[in-house]
Parts: structure tokens; sequence; C-alpha cells
């Protein structure tokens, strides 16, 4: 099977630092290639996972755009979907496109008579409500949680092959570091993801917590500093900016409640590895959870709120605990410790492995394909015409290369 795995013009696979759905990609994708899937990869320059075949139009992620004003950045995702509709076009031996890019993805896809296509959801379906309540019949679609789809409007549920729970690499879940006494919340600072909520809890609880993600895209606090003392500065006043300033900074005091900024790498993964506990204090319906699995991977018990995908990943007793409300969710802080960290672990490697995500795809990929049949008539190959690795040398496309990461 060749698969067009699109992955979007804002950040390469895997990103360098914060990058969700970049970051699901490229996990995907190697386990896909074992099982003998080719895979052509549609990204940006920097991409540095392996794949069979990478093409794009853009030389860097364009992520920094996104905070400009509309006019500027509404050519971005098209430029980048036309780039892979041409290339559809150009060969026939694409038997599947696997789309994860928001809204673009599907719409320009629905409208070009080629291969099938299956677009994962990976964000809060209220943002595009009328797009989704006529979502395009010819596109199948699959969540990351059955909560997600249960939320759905009709029309995209009747379009749904089911969820496929998010994976993480298993590859820092052999980090042994010593147990201390901080909890840590990782991931993005916006209001939806409760950090105020967490460092209100473990202020009064005298426990030490380390916030550990990026402000709107800016990764520590003296990028953020600039932001807010420049009026001019295009992020001056965005939302996220806004909750750090209003809600989160006010509880920090640099030594029991902390803001580190972004970490990655093996950093996180101590950061991580060495924590009591890791808090989930979601203020919204989160339909994803991949921090949640990264939490399990390395053996921290994950601690949240009773939302989302939440229930679906946490057996609440045996790999974590869950709360109905603040109040509840500082008890179960304290009853961190009767979690086993090994089981967290079992449980990440039984039920969110790579290779469980990609065989969980592979059942999707066929009954994508069986739902929806090449759309238009195959075009018929020319004599002596090559396809594979070697016939996509297209000067075309500045990113456009045999193998990506070789």
């Amino acid at each position: 099977m060749k698969v067009l795995m699109n992955a979007g013009p804002w950040l390469p696979v895997p990103p360098t630092g914060y990058g969700g759905i970049e970051n699901i990609v490229a996990t995907l994708i190697p386990p896909l290639r074992e099982r003998g899937v080719h895979v052509v990869l549609a990204s940006v320059g920097g991409t540095s996972i392996e794949a069979d075949e990478l093409l794009g139009v853009y030389g860097e992620g364009q992520f920094e755009h996104l905070q400009k004003p509309y006019n500027q950045v509404m050519g971005i995702a098209h430029a980048h979907q036309a780039r892979l509709v041409a290339e559809l076009l150009r060969r026939d031996d694409i038997d599947l496109v696997h789309d994860h890019l928001e809204v673009v993805g599907p719409a320009v896809l629905s409208a070009f008579g080629g291969p099938p296509v299956l677009h994962t959801l990976h964000w809060d379906l209220r943002k595009h409500a009328e797009f989704y309540r006529s979502f395009p019949a010819s596109i199948a679609v699959n969540g990351v949680s059955d909560s997600q789809l249960r939320r759905a409007p009709a029309a995209l549920r009747a379009a749904s092959l089911g969820s496929v729970h998010l994976a993480t690499p298993l590859a820092g879940a052999d980090v042994r570091v010593p147990r201390g006494e901080h909890l840590v919340v990782m991931g993005r600072v916006c209001a939806l993801k409760g950090q105020h909520v967490a460092a209100r809890i473990c202020r009064a609880l005298g426990l030490p917590l380390v916030l550990a993600g990026p402000v709107s895209g800016l990764d520590g606090p003296a990028e953020l500093d600039a932001v807010t003392a420049d009026p001019g500065h295009p992020l001056n006043g965005h939302p996220d900016v806004r909750y750090h300033a209003e809600q989160v900074a006010p509880l920090l005091d640099g030594d029991l409640i902390r803001w580190v900024g972004a970490v990655g790498g093996e950093d996180r993964d101590r950061l991580y590895a060495s924590a009591r506990a890791a808090l989930f204090p979601i203020q919204w319906d989160e339909p994803g959870g991949t921090a949640v699995v990264e939490a399990l991977a390395l053996g921290v018990p994950p601690i949240g709120l009773r939302r989302g995908v939440l229930p679906e990943i946490i057996d609440h007793g045996r790999t974590g605990l869950l709360a109905d409300t603040e109040e509840e969710l500082a008890e179960m802080v304290l009853r961190a410790g009767e979690i086993d960290p090994e089981e967290c672990r079992r449980e990440a490697r039984t039920r969110f492995s790579p290779a469980v995500m990609a065989d969980r795809y592979l059942e999707l990929y066929e009954r994508a394909a069986a739902r929806a049949p090449r759309r238009g008539a195959r075009r018929e190959r020319r004599p002596g015409r090559r396809h594979g690795p070697a016939a996509q040398r297209d000067p075309a496309g500045p990113v456009a290369s045999p193998a990506a990461g070789a």
C-alpha cells in the first residue's frame, strides 16, 4: 500500500518543540513502514523523519505566521494542499491519502476525484461547526477518542470509521530517575489546560509544581517578556499571553510554583519521570490526551478532571486518578502514591504504543478504501513510466526528495 500522509505546512515532522499533530505523524510513520506501507509525506523543510518520499512547497514550517491577520495567512494551507493535489494528478499509484490538515485538507480533497481519503480529527470540533455540519460524504474520518465523536455533528459521525487513541514513542519509558516531590503540568500554557487550577491546588497543599510548555509559541520567559513589553508585537494581547499574565503569573513564585517554558528531549523525559504525578486540570473536553499517554509511558501517575478523553485513557485507581471538581482533584493529588508506576508503563505498552496505533490505522485504511473506491478513472500507465521513489524527484517542489531524513 502507498499512503500519502499529509502533515500540513505548519511544522516539520517531528517538530523541534511543541507540535502535537506532527509528533503523532512522526510516531505513526515508522511502524507503518515496518509493516510494508510506502509513505509519501507531505510536510515542510526541516522534516527529519525517514519516509519513502517527501513533498511540499515550503522550505521551513509556517507556524509563526498563524498569528498574523487572516488576509496574510489564508494562502499558506491552500498552497500546501495545491502541491499535494498536483502530486496526485501527476501519478496514479497512491492508494490512500491520510490527511491531518484541519478543514482545508478535506475541503480541497472532497472536490478532487482522486484516491480514497481518511481524515483524522485532532481538534475541538466546535471551532468550525458550520463546516462539520455539512461535512463532505466522500471523505472518511476517524476521531482520536470516542468522546470526541459523541460530540460531533451528525454529518461527521456518519462519515466516521471510529476512533484511534493517540500513541507515544516508548523510547523514554526506560528513563529511571529518583522520584521527587514536585508535580508537573506538561503542555501548551492556555486556559483550556488549566495551569491556574494546578497552581492554586499546589499552593494550597504546599507542594512544588513545575509548569512546562510554551505560551502562544513562545518557548521561555525571556521571549514572553519581550512580547509583553512591546505593545506593537502581534502576540501582545493574544489570549494565551493574557491568560499567562492574568491567571498564571500571579501564582508563580520561582520556587514552589515555577514556569520553565518549553522543555524537550531528555530534559523533558527526566522532568516528567521524576515527578510525583502529572496533573491534568483540563477546562474542556479534550479529545486526544497525548500528554496523558506520555505520562503513562514514563511511569508518572496521571491525575486529572473527569472530562473528554481522560476516562478512556485513565483507569481510575489503577493507572491514575480522576476527579469531578477542583476540591476532589486536590484530594487525589495526596493519593498519588497509590498508583504503581510500573502499571502505568504496562498500560502504555499494551494500549498506546506506536505499533498498536499503526495496526489500528491499517484497519481503517482498508475500510476507507472499501468505503470509498477511487473516484474517477485511473489513468492508464504509459509505457516506460516509472513509479516509486526514483520517479518522484520533482524539481518543482522545494522540499521534494526521494527520502526524507536520509
